[in-house]
């Protein structure tokens, strides 16, 4: 299988297309006051001596434009904004110098203008990029003095439900990275770390919905990567903020303080960010369940209610040493520390319908404290910005300690009838390595080579201990467990991207993945006696992975792009470990140890069509998964059991459309609207106790909304208001009810810029809850919502200083060459 798979990545370098006939021209335009990179700033290329435009661009996020397709001859370049005075330069393409490239383009602000209107820039939320999304947050006002979780909740398409669990077009099976890498992030831990995480330290979210070769196979509905701040403008400079929130509108929610600095020179770039957070929170559970056992009909009506208190430190630091012009050496690290409190009441009243026969209350109380790292030494030399090798080794660490407390108090016609007491300990340590070389050349303007490995080695220990009493003398052997989980994956892949003609672009890649998975249970037949291991076999699996990316440039700044990836879900540890939570006793789940992995083949068709101030994207999705993984439930007289099957085969397809829009030059407008439908096919399986659990197929059609709004308003004020809706879906053996939510922030810059006040509320209609309904015809029925956090007001006030200068340019050689492109004649620069 391996020799198969080189063969294939030999098919995949090999070809080598010649180039066109065709040049190009790229740079950056900034401000010349303050070397800021201006967004939104139209780049027009004519022949010299004719109005005719050859191509036009509008500049991204970062100041920087490129214009392809442009034939050999001499040029005029305009570049020109609303409030600025229009600015030209002069280039040449020819067979000697076929491309163009200005360092930087300063534009003037036009004062006379500006006398007479109030201009005020807001960097744009959203730009697309051929295979992802990227939301820019560094400036979302709304999740200033919040969390990683909260900034998501503004990412469309993108969902956190009360758990923390993150999904994408209503799909869980979706990977979260921190700087392109899972940096310690499971699905165990995801949802606390993101709610820990600080929004400040977070500079932009991409969404790759199909990713591809390049990037690992592991989620099937795609990829969530978050990009923290690491800027690196020459000069020193940061910032410092306080912050404080209120819980439910009126009682205090906690507070937040952090502190940034960074450092860059043409020899060393350094960052350092500090921050705490105090998080106090509430939470709801309730649930109505009947059973239908017989003639009769049980019920079981529950309600929860608890609240959440912590403290976190979050830190990062990092440099890069730049010896030459072409080598750059770097360290980062990256650490989590903390504790947490939870204390929860759940109140049950049951019995046959119509006759209550007891109550009960159970008590739980949980605190825990947790320690995360990441370490990574990296390595990268640059034949020219477009030639690279990139070697990085990481380490990332995982632990957390922790103890329950669960206390049950059972009623019968108001005489105390059971009472039962449990303490429960438990750890999780989790270290992975892990190692990845990324190769790029791009051999001209028209073709590019991608080729890497990566190998990541994962190893966990999990052991959890239960007593009967608060001594923990007396071990109740039948709860304790130890969960050994260790993954070793191995991964190589290639991509090819080029241009057949002019307007039609294409990528082919391969990746192949190696990957072994092996887990041991341990228990204990007395206690304080030996373990007993319970090794469930896995067979070592390699799989590859092909994507194909098609995309046509037509005419009027329109764009046709098709793509296929296959995908993978792979269980993660907590689902395959068979131990059971026992939080709430009438609600017990467990993992299943032979779990098996999900495939997705994945089909999008996107099209793009830009104008000066308003880009508009239809993607049509289609994905067809195997042995999907969904939770399903089953009873056991009045005890709910729930775990994870590889249940069936299921269809998702859809329309997404996304629209920004920028009015007036102050109001920026994304609309995310998701139209899909859902399918999955029955299922028939036999359970651990021997009950045969069905069910139906199902399919249901479902959508959701959601709209992003900027504003600068006049005085330096700026305004930012979110709003969502999804509609009711389908869950196995269920559905979800509909959801809504209305999230808005206000931000004031005084003192030349050097202070701002950010004033939020998240939440504002308190609307944000969860509500399910499960059913299995003549066996139970039970409806379920979940709460947390509620209306909440945060204020957040921020100081920035700093000395930003602008970088010396790179030395020319005695041709005016930049040393990146030689004396090969591709390409000219020019600093202006």
């Amino acid at each position: 299988m391996m020799k198969k798979f080189l063969l294939l990545l030999v098919g995949v370098l090999a070809p080598l297309c010649a180039a066109m006939a065709q040049g190009s021209v790229r740079g950056k335009v900034v401000d010349k006051a303050t070397g800021e990179a201006v967004e939104f700033v139209n780049v027009v290329a004519t022949p010299k001596g004719s109005d005719n435009i050859a191509g036009g661009v509008i500049t991204d996020s970062d100041g920087a434009f490129r214009i392809e397709g442009l034939n050999y001859g001499s040029y005029v370049l305009t570049v020109s904004y609303i409030g600025y005075q229009s600015t030209t330069r002069e280039f040449t393409l020819s067979a000697q110098a076929k491309s163009a490239h200005f360092k930087q383009i300063a534009i003037e602000e036009d004062n006379q203008m500006l006398g007479e209107v109030e201009v005020t820039g807001i960097r744009a939320q959203m730009k697309f990029e051929i295979d992802k999304k990227v939301f820019n947050v560094d400036q979302a006002i709304a999740a200033t003095g919040g969390s990683a979780s909260d900034i998501l909740q503004n990412i469309p398409s993108v969902e956190v439900d009360t758990e923390g669990t993150v999904s994408l077009r209503g799909s869980e099976s979706v990977t979260v990275w921190i700087n392109g890498k899972a940096q310690g992030l499971t699905a165990d831990n995801q949802g606390d770390i993101l709610e820990q995480m600080p929004a400040e330290s977070i500079e932009r979210i991409e969404v790759i919905t199909n990713p591809s070769a390049k990037y690992s196979p592991e989620g099937t509905v795609g990829i969530i990567n978050i990009v923290l701040k690491r800027d690196r403008k020459a000069g020193y400079y940061g910032s410092a903020q306080v912050g404080a929130n209120t819980m439910n509108t009126t009682d205090f929610g906690g507070y937040n303080a952090s502190a940034n600095i960074n450092y860059s020179s043409g020899i060393l770039d350094a960052y350092a960010n500090i921050s705490y957070r105090d998080r106090r929170n509430m939470n709801e559970n309730d649930s109505y369940r009947e059973t239908y056992m017989g003639g009769d009909t049980t019920y079981l009506d529950q309600i929860g209610r608890g609240d959440m208190n912590g403290g976190n430190m979050f830190a990062r630091a990092g440099l890069t040493w730049h010896p030459t012009e072409k080598d750059h050496i770097s360290f980062d690290l990256m650490g989590m520390m903390g504790g947490n409190h939870h204390t929860n009441d759940i109140f049950y009243e049951g019995g046959l319908l119509g006759t209550p026969d007891y109550t009960r209350r159970r008590t739980s109380t949980s605190s825990g404290d947790m320690l995360m790292y990441n370490l990574s030494l990296g390595y990268k030399h640059e034949w020219s910005t477009t030639h690279y090798l990139d070697f990085t080794a990481s380490r990332h660490s995982w632990g957390h300690e922790g103890s329950n407390f669960f206390a049950d108090s059972t009623f019968r016609e108001g005489v105390l009838d059971y009472q039962s007491f449990q303490l429960q300990d438990n750890t999780m340590d989790n270290t992975e390595y892990e190692l990845q070389l990324d190769y790029e050349n791009a051999f001209n303007e028209n073709h590019k080579l991608q080729a890497g490995y990566r190998g990541t080695f994962s190893r966990e220990n999990s052991p959890v201990s239960t007593y009967s009493d608060p001594d923990r003398q007396n071990e109740i052997v039948a709860l304790y467990n130890r969960f050994v989980y260790n993954r070793d994956l191995h991964a190589l892949y290639a991509t090819y991207s080029g241009k057949l003609w002019k307007n039609f672009g294409y990528q082919v890649g391969m990746r192949g993945e190696y990957y072994k998975v092996s887990t041991n249970s341990h228990s204990k037949e007395v206690a304080g006696g030996a373990e007993v291991p319970h090794y469930e076999p896995l067979e070592p699996v390699f799989k590859l992975f092909p994507s194909v990316f098609l995309s046509y440039q037509l005419p009027g700044d329109n764009e046709l792009q098709v793509n296929y990836t296959k995908r993978v879900r792979r269980p993660w540890g907590g689902q395959l470990n068979s131990f059971q939570n026992i939080t709430d006793s009438t609600n017990i789940s467990f993992g299943n140890p032979l779990l098996k992995p999900e495939y997705s083949n994945a089909f999008e068709l996107n099209y793009l069509k830009s104008w000066e101030n308003h880009m508009l994207s239809l993607s049509a999705y289609y994905r067809t998964t195997d042995d999907i993984m969904q939770r399903i439930s089953y009873m056991e007289g009045d005890i709910m059991y729930s775990t994870t099957e590889n249940v069936a085969q299921s269809l998702s397809s859809g329309v997404e459309i996304v629209g920004k829009n920028r009015f007036f030059g102050k109001l920026d407008l994304t609309t995310t609207l998701n139209m899909y439908y859902y399918k999955l096919e029955a299922f028939d399986f036999l359970m651990p106790n021997g009950q045969n659990l069905h069910g139906d197929a199902s399919s249901d059609f479902s959508w959701n909304l959601r709209m992003m709004a900027m504003m600068g308003l006049p005085k330096a004020w700026s305004l930012q208001v979110t709003g969502m809706y999804n509609a009711k879906s389908v869950i196995a053996q269920g559905y979800r009810e509909p959801t809504y939510g209305l999230d808005a922030g206000l931000r004031k810059q005084f003192a030349g810029g050097k202070w701002s006040l950010s004033l939020n509320g998240r939440d504002l209609l308190n609307s944000r809850r969860f509500h399910s309904v499960k059913f299995v015809d003549g066996e139970f029925y039970q409806e379920s919502s979940s709460f947390r956090g509620g209306r909440r007001l945060s204020a957040t006030l921020t100081y920035s200083f700093g000395n930003m200068r602008a970088k010396k340019p790179r030395k020319m050689d005695d041709s005016g060459m930049s040393p990146e492109y030689g004396m090969g004649g591709e390409g000219m620069d020019f600093d202006m």
